[in-house]
């Protein structure tokens, strides 16, 4: 035992307590922080169902129409890098102009109107008013093998040129000029693209979840309720093709923006999905997908941001996926969101 004039064995001077109630703090902060990582993405037990698809869309250029699909109960494979159907994928293919920059229907929004085909396992058939169509084979791509440096909404890429054939029906069908344009592809087996800076703080989004030449994540879905909803102040109903959504959701019971509430979704029996941001929107659903035309009164969009526009600078409507179990999916699917 000490003597009063001894050291004591145990130093409980306010410091040190200070000190001891620190360490306390930061291993209980590195433990949690430690958790909250290994459970981010512990998937639910249990499911409830919610609605069915009703369409599935697929767009092979960025920006353009949807892949035209004849034939019913068509499945979509989903992996981590996007949507594929018989080998042909989405958004793997981008319009640049001659600085490397992206081109979209924010700027062109007869782009809209350049509609694909399926002809093969490697081959689409791109159509235009005015034009002959053009065959693209992804196995015999005529672009030489040097990279083009460019970047989707800031974020930089390397990707491959398809070549001049290719570029000059495009910069022909956009700009009626025979050059000024360039059609390049994605050629990597997994998404490379570093996360969109403005989603960052998202505390569910991966790195891998940024997908092919996708705005900001590889699946995305549009509850059909919440249009139905929005169409109720609109002058001039809009279609839910506006929005450019993978999947449109119809809901068994009609319940406008339950999807903001959602962290996890499953499609079928396989594809499971992590609602990883909202999808906040910018003038592109201002274009009707029928004709081409801008509205003229800046709808839907000035609609969107009287009521939807929370803590973001533009209005949020429908929801980013990430995809966290591989699956086929097809319409008329059941979906499902966690059970809590």
């Amino acid at each position: 035992m000490a003597t009063s004039g001894s050291s004591s064995t145990f130093d409980l001077s306010p410091k040190a307590l200070i000190g001891v109630g620190v360490g306390i703090l930061a291993a209980g902060g590195a433990s949690y922080l430690l958790y909250r990582h290994l459970t981010r993405d512990v998937m639910p037990q249990k499911w409830r169902r919610v609605g069915t698809v009703q369409r599935i869309h697929f767009f092979p250029v960025k920006s353009c129409a949807p892949l035209e699909i004849s034939k019913p109960g068509v499945e979509f494979d989903c992996d981590v890098l996007s949507m594929s159907f018989e080998g042909i994928r989405d958004r793997t293919l981008m319009v640049v102009n001659d600085k490397n920059e992206m081109v979209t229907a924010r700027v062109y929004p007869h782009m809209t109107q350049i509609r694909s085909k399926k002809v093969s396992a490697s081959k689409l058939t791109f159509s235009y008013e005015g034009l002959p169509d053009l065959e693209l084979d992804f196995e015999q791509l005529e672009g030489p093998g040097k990279d083009v440096h460019t970047s989707v909404w800031g974020v930089p890429m390397d990707v491959m040129p398809c070549g001049d054939r290719i570029n000059t029906w495009f910069s022909q069908a956009i700009l009626k000029k025979e050059s000024g344009l360039k059609l390049v592809h994605y050629p990597y087996p997994k998404p490379v693209r570093s996360t969109n800076p403005r989603l960052k703080h998202m505390p569910f989004l991966r790195q891998e979840d940024s997908g092919t030449f996708n705005d900001a994540t590889s699946f995305m879905l549009m509850n059909l309720s919440s249009v139905a909803d929005l169409n109720t102040r609109l002058k001039n109903p809009v279609d839910a093709l506006q929005f450019r959504g993978n999947f449109e959701l119809k809901m068994d019971v009609d319940e406008p923006y339950a999807e903001d509430k959602w962290q996890w979704l499953r499609i079928g029996n396989d594809a499971v999905f992590r609602s990883v941001a909202p999808c906040t929107r910018c003038i592109f659903p201002n274009i009707n997908p029928e004709t081409a035309e801008r509205d003229v009164d800046g709808e839907p969009l000035k609609t969107l941001r009287s009521y939807r526009l929370f803590n973001f600078s533009s209005p949020a409507l429908g929801i980013h996926l990430g995809l966290r179990l591989p699956g086929k999916v097809k319409a008329n699917d059941v979906v499902y969101v966690e059970d809590k």
